[in-house]
């Protein structure tokens, strides 16, 4: 499976984004998936994954309240607004999947990962 995020972008502070992650090769429809981001000079962090049928939301600390993480099997895509976007946001987002069904916040959990797209707030 591969996997292409895209979507990212400059926005201003309390801007929002819609990033998508499409795959190919190969379906997510039985995959839980995830996005993840890297700032520069920081460890890469969990912001949200979802089960497969799209059960079983989870958010990290940064993405709560503030993102929502959704899929559409039939686009192969899963997908990641963010609104009320703050200039700490400022990452690369990649998205990830599992061979299995289910979520988890560490990255080790995940099988495929696709190359990140930038994400830039400022004032």
């Amino acid at each position: 499976v591969q996997l292409q995020a895209s979507g990212g972008g400059s926005v201003q502070i309390g801007g929002s984004l819609r990033l998508s992650c499409e795959a190919s090769g190969g379906t997510l429809s039985n995959r839980a998936v995830a996005w993840f981001r890297q700032a520069p000079g920081k460890e890469r962090t969990f912001v949200a994954a979802v089960n497969w049928r799209g059960t079983g939301l989870n958010y990290g600390g940064s993405a709560q309240g503030r993102s929502t993480i959704s899929r559409d099997d039939v686009q192969n895509t899963v997908f990641l607004q963010m609104d009320n976007l703050k200039q700490e946001d400022t990452a690369v987002y990649s998205c990830a999947a599992t061979k299995g069904e289910y979520s988890d916040y560490h990255v080790y959990a995940y099988d495929y990962w696709g190359h990140g797209t930038l994400v830039t707030v400022s004032s």
